[in-house]
């Protein structure tokens, strides 16, 4: 989100991320989520933002990207997989695609 959310009651990440940006620190970013596709395998792990879409689409088809996906095939996957509309911008489907899993 574009503003630090709420405390909640579990273990929880914040990135900041402004509504149909990209996020403020990439590299921050990679590493959040990197944590989340590391703790999916053994925890739910939940990725949201304000709406949804743009970046909680954005945020998931990097982690198909870490999971395998080619990067030039994951907004396509996150869209038949999670929303149509999923990944809103132009420079959001950019980041994704050159979203590496190294």
């Amino acid at each position: 989100m574009g503003r630090r959310p709420a405390p909640v009651d579990w273990d929880a990440r914040w990135v900041r991320w402004p509504d149909f940006r990209l996020p403020k620190d990439r590299d921050d970013a990679k590493d959040a989520l990197r944590e989340a596709w590391l703790r999916s395998t053994t925890e739910r792990v939940e990725v949201t933002c304000g709406g949804g879409l743009g970046r909680t689409g954005t945020a998931l088809a990097c982690i198909a990207v870490l999971d395998g996906v080619p990067a030039d095939q994951a907004v396509k996957f996150v869209r038949e997989q999670y929303h149509p509309r999923a990944v809103e911008t132009p420079w959001q489907r950019r980041y994704v695609e050159r979203f590496t899993a190294d």
